[in-house]
This record gives C-alpha cells, sequence and structure tokens, in this order.
C-alpha cells in the first residue's frame, strides 16, 4: 500500500472513532484554557507563555517555568492536564488499532495470495513451485 492510502486510512479510523472531533475539541480547550490562564495568573505575562503553560501541562511535562497559584489556575491546570491524558490515550488507541487492522489485513491478503496458488498447484511451473515451496518454509520457521 502506498503512503497517502495509509493515511487515507488513518484518517478514516480517526472519523469512525470521533478521535477527530476529540483532538480538535482538546485543541479548543487548550485555546481557551491559555486565555483563561493568562488573564488569571499574575505569573504568565503574555498570551504565548500561557500557551507555554499549557503545553507543558498537556504533555505531563511540567518545565516549572511557571506555577499556577490562583484557584482558577489550578483548577484549569487539573482539567486541561486530565482532558489532555484522555486525548493523548484516546490518539494512541486508534493509532495501535489502526496498525493492528492494517497488519491483519496484510496477513489476509498474503494469506490469499497463498491460497490462490494453491488452488492452481498443478499449474505452476517449477520456480513457482519452488517458491511457493520457500514460502512454506519460512512461515513454519515463524
Amino acid at each position: 500500500m502506498n503512503r497517502r492510502k495509509n493515511l487515507r486510512l488513518l484518517h478514516q479510523a480517526f472519523k469512525i472513532a470521533g478521535a477527530d472531533k476529540i483532538l480538535v475539541f482538546n485543541a479548543i480547550v487548550f485555546i481557551i484554557a491559555a486565555l483563561i490562564l493568562w488573564l488569571a495568573e499574575p505569573s504568565i505575562f503574555g498570551f504565548t507563555d500561557s500557551l507555554w503553560y499549557c503545553f507543558a501541562v498537556a504533555t505531563t511535562v511540567g518545565f516549572g517555568d511557571f506555577a499556577a497559584a490562583t484557584h482558577i489556575g489550578r483548577i484549569v491546570t487539573v482539567i486541561l492536564s486530565l482532558y489532555s491524558i484522555g486525548a493523548v490515550a484516546i490518539f494512541t488507541a486508534v493509532l495501535t488499532s489502526y496498525f493492528l487492522d492494517l497488519a491483519k489485513a496484510r496477513a489476509a491478503e498474503s494469506a490469499k495470495e497463498f491460497l490462490d496458488d494453491l488452488e492452481r498447484l498443478p499449474e505452476l511451473s517449477e520456480e513457482e513451485l519452488q517458491s511457493l515451496s520457500e514460502r512454506v518454509k519460512n512461515y513454519t520457521k515463524r
């Protein structure tokens, strides 16, 4: 499969799972949290600092450049961190599911090719029979 088809399948997997909406909503929550923190926290002087703080919270890195001092800031920080952890977990689950489905599809395709070769066994040339024999040997070694 080519990359474009793989990306299209990955996008479909995100749409089917609803993860695309969750990620967009996560971006909205992120920006709203950055705005609230910028207005509520005395140690955050600019919107870019607020975005940086939100990034540190959302990725659970916690660089320590800024810390929430107000009750509003702490509540927003907790909400952002919990929601971001959930969004990353969903993203990871969908991505894992996609790769497992891709591996199953490739295995099914390989099995179909193998069965097709077995169905026309009497028609195969000497080289094709040798190739089929090697494939069986390689399969049994795994």
